[in-house]
């Protein structure tokens, strides 16, 4: 490949893995997404299925569907990866321009800024309630202003975030060794919860017989699929930012078969085991306090024994670190440099993912059920589904799987397109978002539901689909009809 003179679209972190360094196995990449899927927020995630009025079985199947769907792109956009060994910024520049690039993975960058601040509350959360165990007088502070936390929170969600910065800045070692401890470590810490809710509720029986407040007679009743269909987008949505970016990953795997089937072993089983973990537990806690308790934190602080109640905390925190860096920080410091690689590098962007993470105020995210799932993972699986499509249409419909690797590095090569912007592609990204925005707007209460279309309001439950299949559509017609646009 011939070097770029400026270094305008390469450095070390972007530039293609070598054949010689793809050594990722079936067992590598399985074991990635183990480490990455057993973490807190997949807990809360069906656990507020829970929370909403599912059952644990509508609860654990809605979440398999969605990773069983999200699968799909997830191995496709992984192909590239595999084959040629590139990130996933410099993939989107054969669709979006070697400029054009920039948006989809500033989009994926600032959602997983989002991811980041969400995890890093989680670990303070569980250093707050762990000091407050033993310092009561700190749990007992005023609200922060218009934060709208305590003061003793804002401190220990500031003090996980930056362990996270020092990870971050020490290296990709340090993250190794990290996922290398983590997953068995967060295994266990569920399977233990899991021992105590079947010992402390009487058995699987009663906590799995909780039933659902959609059926007859139930509170919900008749209202199951008005829930569901956006549920399941919303879990389609948890690994929507992964299913961009997983060139990341797939570019050190050894083959496309290594890709493929160690991510189908690794990803809806370990999603489908810790979701029912979080179900169980979930529905225990509503026997055993009489109230629900879809977060695991408040789970942990009421056992009395402080030894345990420590030694928990502190495997959540290490799970919670381990978990955040991988996911949450390879990609958007990739997706930074890729903005200037001659002065961003892997730590630089790093820690501008940390800053914006803290920025967004990531407990606002996160306080409720409803908000997880409807404003958050939906709302950005109205962006990230359109992103999808044109990667995919692009890749396997137009191009037949077949990249100029060089060109991809070139100011002036082939894929410069209208000035640095592949203008289709922008066409049908911005094709693919607006019909999602009414409902959005709605969601978040910018719009009232009377100034909207009922329909548009409808069709945001399908944001991610339905951004997929109308950017995939568009980009298709425009590139055949366009070809050199």
């Amino acid at each position: 490949m011939r070097a770029d003179p400026d270094h305008s679209l390469s450095n070390e972190d972007l530039a293609p893995v070598p054949p010689e360094k793809r050594t990722w196995s079936i067992w590598s990449i399985a074991a990635l997404w183990v480490s990455m899927s057993a973490c807190i927020p997949t807990y809360m995630l069906a656990s507020s299925l829970i929370g909403e009025g599912m059952n644990w079985s509508q609860a654990v199947f809605t979440i398999f569907l969605g990773n069983v769907i999200v699968l799909i792109p997830m191995v496709l956009n992984a192909h590239a990866g595999t084959k040629y060994g590139i990130p996933f910024p410099v993939l989107c520049r054969a669709s979006f321009g070697t400029l054009g690039a920039n948006i989809p993975a500033l989009a994926r960058a600032f959602v997983a800024c989002g991811w980041f601040g969400i995890q890093c509350w989680i670990g303070g959360n569980a250093i707050y309630k762990i000091a407050g165990v033993f310092f009561p007088s700190l749990v007992a502070g005023e609200g922060a202003g218009f934060l709208g936390i305590t003061l003793g929170q804002l401190i220990c969600f500031l003090f996980f975030w930056a362990i996270n910065i020092w990870v971050v800045w020490r290296g990709i070692d340090s993250i190794r060794l990290l996922l290398n401890i983590k997953a068995p470590l967060l295994l266990i810490l569920g399977l233990v919860l899991l021992g105590w809710a079947y010992q402390a509720a009487g058995g699987f029986g009663p906590i799995l017989s909780q039933p659902s407040a959609f059926d007859p007679g139930q509170p919900k009743a008749g209202q199951f699929m008005v829930f569901f269909i956006p549920a399941l987008t919303g879990m389609v949505g948890f690994w929507a930012t992964l299913s961009l970016n997983i060139p990341d990953f797939s570019r050190y795997a050894r083959s496309q078969r290594d890709q493929a089937i160690g991510q189908a072993l690794g990803l809806p089983t370990t999603m489908a085991l810790y979701a029912f973990i979080g179900v169980a537990v979930t529905s225990a806690t509503t026997i055993i306090y009489g109230t629900t308790l879809w977060d695991p934190v408040d789970v942990l602080t009421r056992f009395t024994n402080p030894v345990v109640l420590v030694v928990a905390m502190v495997a959540l925190c290490i799970a919670t670190l381990a978990t955040n860096i991988a996911a949450n920080v390879v990609s958007p410091a990739n997706d930074f440099a890729h903005l200037s690689p001659r002065y961003i590098s892997f730590r630089t962007g790093g820690l501008l993912t940390g800053i914006i993470g803290v920025l967004i105020m990531p407990w606002k995210l996160v306080a409720l059920p409803q908000g997880y799932i409807f404003t958050w993972l939906v709302g950005y699986s109205a962006l990230l589904g359109p992103i999808a499509g044109v990667m995919i249409a692009d890749y396997f419909a137009i191009r037949r799987m077949q990249l100029d690797v060089p060109a991809l590095y070139r100011a002036d090569g082939e894929y410069r397109f209208s000035g640095g912007y592949g203008v289709p592609a922008l066409i049908a990204l911005l094709a693919g978002i607006l019909p999602n925005l009414p409902g959005f707007l709605v969601n978040i209460k910018v719009l009232g539901a009377d100034v909207v279309p009922d329909w548009l309001v409808r069709a945001y439950a399908y944001a991610w689909f339905l951004g997929f299949g109308i950017s995939f559509v568009v980009y298709v017609i425009l590139r055949r009809a366009l070809p050199r646009a």
